[in-house]
Parts: structure tokens; C-alpha cells; sequence
């Protein structure tokens, strides 16, 4: 068994000054936490995963593929392999965790 705690997870990302931090990787999926200040600019692009995004805290509008919707706590996303998507207009900081399968290389 694992177990992290977000608020741990969320100091080492912050240490690292970095946007995302990997903290699972396993062989069939890999996990991380991507954060976003209030304002900020996401600068992915598509991934050759699929992708899961459950959002732990925060507000913004993310776009996959040609659709839009308005996340927050607790909304969760599916993001196709190889579709362009993007967090925008982010009005609270952002946290969010991802799940890649296969594991995000």
C-alpha cells in the first residue's frame, strides 16, 4: 500500500517550483498534482495518455478538444490520448490531480 497526503504533496511541488509533481508511477498508470495560481497560464499541450483530472480545490474553465465547462472542487474530467485540452480563466488557485494511463512518460 501507498498513501500520500495532499497537503504533503502539495509542499513538495511548491519546494520544487514546478507546476506539476509526479508521485505515483506505476506499470499500468502514473499519478501527479498539478497546480495553477488564480490568473495563471496552463501551458500544456495533448498528451499520448489518457488522462483523469479530479479537482481538489480551486476554480477555472477547461477546454478538451472543442468543449468548454466550468470545473471546481470535487468536478472530474476524462481527457482523451492525443486531445488538446487546457485549464483557462482560472479565478482560484487550482489543484488538481491527475492520473495518466498508461504512466505519463
Amino acid at each position: 500500500m501507498k498513501v500520500f497526503r495532499l497537503d504533503d504533496l502539495d509542499a513538495e511541488r511548491a519546494a520544487h517550483d514546478g507546476a506539476y509533481l509526479q508521485f505515483l508511477r506505476e506499470r499500468t498508470m502514473s499519478a501527479g498534482l498539478y497546480a495553477l495560481p488564480a490568473g495563471g497560464t496552463d501551458p500544456q499541450g495533448p498528451h499520448r495518455q489518457d488522462e483523469i483530472y479530479l479537482v481538489v480545490s480551486g476554480r477555472a474553465s477547461v477546454t478538451v478538444g472543442e468543449e468548454t465547462t466550468h470545473v471546481a472542487r470535487g468536478s472530474v474530467v476524462y481527457v482523451p490520448a492525443g486531445t488538446t485540452h487546457r485549464f483557462h480563466h482560472i479565478t482560484e488557485d487550482l489543484r488538481v490531480l491527475v492520473v495518466f494511463s498508461p504512466p505519463e512518460s
